[in-house]
């Protein structure tokens, strides 16, 4: 194993990172899957696929279609449920030495909690990461991640059962990010993590069909970078919590620009599916961007963009 690099030693919530770099949900599945690939250890932490009261097959194929410098998926947030993943996944987890943060979903804010309440009765994560960008059922489909009211009431009982950093996770499909972000740190929540995919659609124009099997599909990847920074940075001047910042990054000057818009540290995705060593890679071409920018700590970057925000 590499000694670590001091120069990017950084902390999120409190929690020590190697480095700023973590693997995003849904992009590592369970994270022990890459044990073999990438040393995890060498990371600064992982988000686990998103988890969820009980067990989710996920939408009908076809679930990924590549796009313009990104790709579409609409997986149905499919996985193997909580108790299956504490039983079988958390304790491979807990033996590696890198911050281990569960993503965590629900339908109804009661699934929030007893997924959450499942995890705190178990050793090896760091804190969670919960991903708002649901429909709420119980208030006739509208998403937790539009409206800041149904936003305070989950991430406020999710903290009410979490002893661990709680990130909340928020969509780029809303009209402002700014309320949103300021109602997750008024009710509870340790840092934000965005962006999480933007909706789109591909068709197929020989077949009139759409590519993916459920329709519509979030986009990620490099096409989505401007726009992630733009609310990435947005959200960091709205609140005095940290801020995760995610969303189309591939190289070592892709995570600097994020940390340079606001954010402490970032999450690496999509590029995890055409390099499963990505996150390692970038890592490490971060800390060689900071060295040619003579910087004593990668900390430096963060929040040290310059402009006059204009129209």
């Amino acid at each position: 194993m590499s000694a670590p690099d001091s120069l990017l030693s950084t902390s999120l919530c409190g929690i020590p990172l190697r480095n700023p770099i973590l693997a995003a949900s849904g992009t590592f599945a369970y994270g022990v899957e890459f044990a073999g690939m990438v040393n995890l250890e060498a990371l600064g932490g992982l988000v686990v696929k998103g988890l969820s009261r009980e067990p989710i097959e996920g939408n009908p194929p076809p679930r990924v279609v590549e796009s313009s410098a990104g790709m579409i998926n609409s997986i149905g947030l499919q996985n193997i449920g909580v108790r299956a993943f504490v039983k079988d996944k958390l304790p491979q987890l807990a033996r590696i030495d890198t911050a281990v943060f569960a993503n965590v979903f629900g339908y109804e804010i009661a699934d929030y909690c007893e997924t959450i309440r499942v995890l705190e009765d178990h050793h090896g994560l760091a804190g969670y990461e919960l991903n708002v960008s649901c429909p709420n059922t119980s208030h006739g489909g509208m998403f937790f991640s539009s409206d800041p009211s149904l936003l305070a009431e989950v991430v406020q009982a999710a903290r009410r059962v979490a002893h661990r950093p709680l990130i909340v996770k928020l969509s780029p499909n809303v009209a402002a990010i700014e309320p949103l972000a300021r109602a997750a740190e008024q009710h509870g929540a340790d840092a934000l993590s965005l962006v999480n995919t933007f909706l789109s659609l591909s068709v197929d124009a020989r077949t009139r069909r759409p590519r993916i099997g459920a329709g519509f599909g979030g986009l990620s990847g490099p096409a989505i970078k401007p726009l992630a920074l733009r609310l990435v940075y947005l959200a960091a001047n709205a609140v005095k919590i940290p801020v995760v910042g995610l969303g189309g990054i591939a190289s070592g000057e892709d995570a600097a620009e994020f940390l340079v818009a606001g954010a402490t540290a970032v999450e690496v995705g999509t590029a995890s599916f055409w390099n499963p060593a990505a996150t390692v890679a970038i890592a490490r071409q971060l800390g060689a961007f900071c060295r040619r920018e003579r910087l004593r700590s990668v900390t430096e970057l963060v929040g040290s963009l310059q402009f006059r925000q204009g129209l």
